[in-house]
């Protein structure tokens, strides 16, 4: 006779309340994607590599997101295949308009409530990270931000650079939480021993994202999903216990 095992029991979630370092990725997650920055970075990122490499928009829009599907962003695909100066690229694809941001006294008023360290860890520039959280007025919050060039251009998920953030910062991930928009570049700070927060964008909202992007709410490495960051964070006593 064939027996049916029991189901496993469900696995649980990690809590926050031996947190004391709070880990941030940047776009699409201290702001919501709706704002449509993330789009201007893209559209710049396509015009560039057309031009780059002799491309019609077309053909360079595939590319851009091949290489980055594939290596976590399209730029370091194009240093490794193409010979791309980093340095250039971001800042061409980072000359953007900031003013669809706002100041975000509710988001400033639940990190202020955290006890502990709070970092930004982005697969961006520091000068586009400050830009974002001096316009959203949250730049005071953060004690640093761990960039891509602090990452000697190797981008999330790579297990690499969340090592040399990680020793950076002096950084004991059993007591560090991290929240990301994407479920990928949460695996690896799981398996560190991290708590992880999955920021998904508000439903009510039509928003250009891969599919794939979207992907991974019911994960294993995931602890948390929320659509509200603010809300999450200001559910949280004060020190970060969970109410």
């Amino acid at each position: 006779m064939l027996t049916v095992p029991d189901p496993a029991p469900p696995r649980a979630a990690r809590g926050f309340e031996a947190v004391d370092t709070w880990v941030f990725d940047l776009d699409n997650t201290l702001y919501p994607p709706h704002l449509d920055l993330w789009s201007q970075i893209d559209q710049r990122m396509k015009t560039y590599i057309a031009g780059f490499l002799g491309l019609s928009h077309d053909e360079a829009f595939r590319l851009q997101k091949d290489y980055y599907r594939r290596f976590g962003t399209s730029m370091r695909g194009l240093m490794i295949h193409h010979g791309l100066d980093p340095d250039e690229f971001l800042s061409y694809v980072h000359d953007i308009d900031h003013s669809p941001l706002q100041p975000d006294p509710r988001l400033g008023a639940a990190l202020e409530r955290l006890a502990g360290k709070k970092l930004i860890l982005t697969n961006g520039s520091v000068a586009h990270a400050e830009a974002v959280t001096q316009r959203l007025g949250l730049d005071h919050h953060f004690d640093g931000v761990f960039d891509i060039i602090a990452a000697d251009f190797i981008p999330k998920p790579s297990p690499e650079t969340y090592a040399r953030f990680l020793d950076r910062h002096g950084i004991d991930p059993g007591r560090a939480a991290m929240f990301e928009d994407l479920a990928r570049n949460l695996e690896v700070p799981h398996a560190l021993g991290m708590t992880t927060v999955l920021v998904t964008p508000d439903g009510t909202r039509e928003i250009e994202r891969e599919a794939w992007e979207l992907e991974g709410h019911a994960d294993p490495h995931i602890d948390h999903v929320t659509s509200d960051l603010a809300g999450f964070l200001g559910g949280l006593a004060p020190g970060g216990v969970e109410r």
